[in-house]
């Protein structure tokens, strides 16, 4: 039983992770508008939120955030990603926001120590 619970608790949450990513981006983007000057600073303000967050889960990971912010003009927007990990430990998970402006595009991977 204890090793169940404790394997529980140094799992990778996909819910808890999300929440995590809509509230970095919700914080830092609230309800600007699209401005391409201050990209560099939104994307990084959300990465460094979402690692200052997740680390302070205390669970035995190494995470990788990734961030976009692209504008809304039309334009497409393709993107993959591929991962050689441990499904029953590792995780990954994404997160799409948006406004009239903009979409931010917010990923986090969890490679378990």
């Amino acid at each position: 039983m204890e090793d169940l619970q404790s394997s529980e608790e140094a799992a990778f949450v996909v819910e808890d992770v999300t929440n995590i990513i809509k509230e970095a981006i919700e914080v830092t983007l609230q309800q600007a508008a699209y401005h391409h000057s201050k990209v560099g600073q939104w994307t990084s303000n959300v990465v460094e939120q979402c690692l200052r967050r997740l680390t302070a889960l205390n669970k035995p990971f190494k995470y990788i955030v990734t961030c976009i912010i692209m504008q809304k003009n039309g334009a497409g927007l393709h993107t993959a990603s591929s991962c050689y990990w441990d499904n029953a430990s590792d995780g990954s998970c994404s997160y799409r926001w948006e406004n009239k402006t903009m979409y931010c595009i917010t990923s986090v991977f969890g490679c378990m120590i």
